[in-house]
């Protein structure tokens, strides 16, 4: 039987997510940033509906939620008390540490945060990074979408155990890209 989840949780998480990213765009477009949360979290409910024995609420929450610290400059003392220390600590988990410098480093910190989180965390940093293949921002280099796509690769070897589902998605996104 596939994961339920609740709808009211889904809008409260929608709500403040569309509160703190207000005035963002997507990168490279004209949408507002709100539009990737939300693709986030369509691939998220697609995945719960594939799998059984997950916190599906938790899994749509944080993929809601999932930039609202290292993107929008929310406190994670502030997602803790509106909604608790699970949704908090996935989210969290999902942030790079600003304390590191190097790019491979943060990446390699932020997976190894998100492996020590129930399976649902890893399930959103897949949702995000197949929702991050979309065409590349025109301004970047071969390199950088090189990288990029190395990048998604690991993310895939670190993470598919979290969701087959997701892990199918992204090589078919990888080899897209």
């Amino acid at each position: 039987m596939p994961s339920q989840w609740s709808q009211e949780k889904y809008v409260a998480a929608l709500k403040y997510a569309a509160a703190a990213h207000s005035g963002q765009k997507v990168s490279g477009s004209d949408l507002p940033y709100v539009v990737h949360v939300v693709m986030v979290a369509m691939e998220v409910i697609a995945a719960v509906q594939t799998e059984d024995g997950l916190d599906a609420d938790l899994a749509v929450q944080c993929a809601l939620l999932h930039d609202v610290i290292e993107d929008a400059g929310k406190s994670y003392e502030d997602l803790e008390k509106v909604f608790g220390k699970k949704v908090d600590g996935g989210v969290l988990a999902l942030t790079k540490s600003n304390l590191i410098k190097s790019k491979i480093e943060k990446m390699a910190d932020s997976l190894a945060r998100v492996k020590e989180q129930p399976r649902e965390i890893g399930m959103v940093k897949l949702a995000d990074r197949i929702v991050n293949l979309q065409t590349p921002p025109a301004h970047w280099s071969a390199e950088k979408r090189a990288k990029y796509r190395e990048e998604a690769i690991q993310i895939h070897e670190a993470l598919k155990s979290s969701s087959s589902f997701l892990a199918d998605r992204l090589l078919k996104k990888i080899s897209e890209y």
